[in-house]
């Protein structure tokens, strides 16, 4: 009996996914749950698990198509004996599917037209960049424009924009040096890394405004109590989950900085779920932690503990990447001193943590060595006013130097 493998559902912002490998190949043993292939989707990459035992029939699709959510990837033939295959090959990101001529592509069809309103995201994305809906060929059902769709005209439109008036001449031979570079295809992941950082410097206004926070006070309580916190709680005690709270703790002062804007409206989120900046191999992604402000400081550690641990093995979840009303990047861990964090659109505010350095300071009169750090809040000067963004690292700073207000609630 033939059982098709197809492309799962991935969560209801994804509609389609990228190929990224097969661990299979024709022929080979399969297990049921083995996964078979890999997806590479906008945010995160999933597994394809084998729907039943037997051996691979046929594959459909070939690594780098584009697939949408249902598609067929290929078959298996349940209960056959086809041929093991080494778990190092299978795992290898080179061993592709078996090359085969691809077929020929079908002439383009014109896109239908669909007289449905346009989506909130649609209507938001056209006032902010005077791109009209209906010059844009609709990918969605019944032709219904989508998001995607409109950034992607915006995309075309701010390279065509690129282009200097004066003609550049660009060789059409060979690159003279081409023996000593290497191309590589961006990965979806990263072509969507670069395209939601460009849409979020070209919608909003964005400003960074900048702060120290002398360390001591944090960096003495870290050391007094680690041990006994990682023994009660069973999770290191670091320096994000201070963070956390004494952001959280400005955001409920300055609810601006938690809002968002939305076409003509500001939408204030009486909620704070915090997105935590994680780089990994594969580009950088932000895990969310949901309601901070209802979790201990255990619980907001184990909650950044896991999602690193899950990022390192690629296992990060599309849920536990949606949404987030504010983003926390660390640069300090890879010695950054100082940077301008981009805004994680829609969001209005980010919040740039940096390398903690020994630096002397005056401290009542006298210049005394402390460990001190700079903090950056890159904001969205539409909605937030310079007075708001400075006030809310002034508070972020005056928590972090006395953490006791933040036991406190002062």
């Amino acid at each position: 009996m033939s059982i098709q493998i197809k492309v799962p559902a991935m969560g209801e912002s994804v509609t389609e996914a990228t190929v990224a490998r097969w661990f299979k190949k024709e022929g080979d043993s399969v297990s049921r749950d083995e996964p078979v292939l890999e997806l590479e989707t906008d945010k995160v990459t999933v597994e394809v698990p084998a729907p039943a035992d037997g051996a691979i029939e046929s594959i459909s699709v070939q690594a780098g198509a584009t697939v949408q959510v249902g598609a067929v990837l290929g078959a298996i033939a349940e209960g056959k004996k086809g041929t093991p295959s080494a778990t190092a090959a299978t795992r290898n990101p080179d061993a592709a599917a078996p090359k085969t001529e691809a077929p020929k592509s079908a002439p383009p069809r014109a896109a239908p037209v669909s007289n449905a309103p346009a989506m909130p995201s649609v209507r938001r994305i056209s006032e902010e960049s005077d791109i009209n809906p209906a010059q844009v060929s609709g990918t969605g059902k019944d032709g219904r424009v989508t998001k995607g769709d409109m950034l992607a005209a915006l995309e075309a439109r701010a390279a065509q924009r690129a282009t200097t008036p004066a003609p550049v001449e660009i060789p059409s031979g060979p690159r003279p040096r081409a023996d000593r570079e290497e191309r590589v295809k961006m990965s979806r992941l990263r072509r969507t890394i670069a395209l939601r950082l460009k849409e979020s410097q070209n919608t909003a206004a964005q400003l960074t405004t900048f702060n120290e926070v002398d360390m001591s006070d944090v960096m003495r309580l870290r050391a007094e109590y680690k041990d006994s916190f990682e023994k009660k709680h069973g999770v290191r005690l670091g320096f994000m989950g201070f963070f956390v709270k004494a952001c959280i703790a400005a955001l409920k002062e300055l609810p601006n900085v938690n809002a968002e804007i939305e076409g003509d409206d500001i939408v204030y989120k009486n909620y704070y779920d915090i997105g935590v900046a994680v780089s990994t191999e594969r580009g950088l992604v932000v895990p969310v932690v949901r309601d901070a402000d209802e979790l201990s400081l255990a619980q907001i550690e184990a909650a950044i503990a896991d999602f690193g641990a899950k990022a390192r093995d690629n296992k990060l979840k599309l849920e536990e990447l949606q949404g987030g009303t504010f983003t926390i990047s660390n640069g300090g861990v890879f010695g950054s001193l100082m940077s301008t964090p981009i805004l994680n659109a829609p969001q209005s505010g980010v919040l740039g943590m940096h390398k903690i350095q020994q630096r002397p300071v005056a401290i009542e009169g006298k210049v005394e060595i402390r460990p001190m750090m700079y903090l950056a809040l890159s904001y969205d000067h539409r909605l937030i006013d310079g007075r708001e963004a400075v006030t809310f690292l002034v508070r972020v700073k005056e928590n972090l130097e006395d953490p006791q207000r933040l036991l406190l609630d002062v």
